[in-house]
């Protein structure tokens, strides 16, 4: 009897501490959307608090005619789908080649890299860098610097040793395949859960870049979305400052609802393509991570 009471204590701690982390990661996506269809005079008083208020479109309306936004969302997706790309084709190879036994010197490859982890030149050089590289104001100062880390070849290399049989390998190569045979063959068919993982991840990453943007760009035209989403809260600061001088009140009181109105909305619009694409990712979270990271 103790033992059964134990168990369901057990088990109404674990529904219990599930629900207050659904709550916890809920709230904010619901307030969010909320927010966005709402007035934001009942926002910014703290009136609404879950459920819309005075419900307008006007922000998405705005969004969907603002070229700044769309021109964004343009860009955000052209370094998402390029930088993954990039991403793919080193770290696949890389890991492939280092999970190969017969390779010399991988293990004083894997702890010249893994020094990396530990080490880095900082801001400035890096800043130096990309401009004596020439690609400063360009698509490359987005997808090119940190293309590739050192613990996705780890993750991804742990994975092709534990989950690609070297026999099935071996077997490949005795039948007369070549080693980009065997990669592109044989390895690549078997690793779709952590290929999925590691472009989600890095997707990810870049879709929410905004430092790299802020410092490497210049040129409108190149901004991601993130960067004109940045652009759209500092100007709804900025003004609030300016109408608590009372300086044109009525024009900066208009602006101030138009940035608020714009900020949640855009927030929903940039994350909106993530969320879709979770959903059919996520079967291969637990698949891709944990067997990458715990085995080997």
């Amino acid at each position: 009897m103790n033992h059964r009471l134990s168990d369901r204590a057990f088990v109404a701690i674990n529904y219990a501490f599930t629900a207050l982390m659904l709550v916890v990661v809920l709230y904010p996506l619901i307030y969010i959307i909320s927010a966005s269809v709402s007035n934001p005079l009942y926002v910014n008083s703290g009136h609404m608090w879950l459920w819309p208020e005075q419900v307008t479109f006007e922000g998405y309306k705005r969004v969907f005619q603002n070229a700044d936004i769309w021109r964004g969302y343009r860009n955000t997706i052209g370094y998402t789908l390029l930088g993954t790309g990039i991403h793919l084709a080193i770290l696949l190879p890389c890991a492939f080649a280092l999970s190969r036994k017969e390779m010399r010197g991988r293990t004083a490859i894997m702890v010249f890299m893994l020094a990396t982890m530990f080490f880095n030149g900082g801001l400035i050089p890096n800043y130096l860098l990309v401009k004596q590289l020439g690609m400063m104001d360009s698509l490359w100062a987005i997808v090119v610097p940190n293309a590739v880390g050192i613990w996705a070849i780890v993750v991804t290399r742990t994975f092709f040793a534990a989950n690609v049989p070297q026999e099935l390998q071996e077997a490949a190569e005795i039948d007369g395949c070549r080693l980009f045979g065997v990669f592109f063959r044989i390895v690549l068919p078997l690793s779709g859960p952590i290929i999925a993982v590691m472009s989600l991840f890095h997707a990810v990453g870049l879709w929410n870049q905004y430092f790299a943007a802020m410092m490497y760009l210049s040129n409108r035209d190149l901004f991601p979305l993130q960067l004109i989403l940045r652009e759209i809260l500092i100007l709804q600061e900025m003004n609030t400052t300016m109408l608590m001088s009372g300086d044109q009140l009525d024009s900066l009181s208009e602006q101030a609802r138009i940035a608020d109105i714009l900020k949640y909305a855009v927030m929903i619009v940039s994350a909106l393509p993530l969320l879709i694409a979770y959903p059919f990712l996520q079967r291969f979270f637990v698949k891709g991570v944990l067997i990458g990271s715990l085995k080997g």
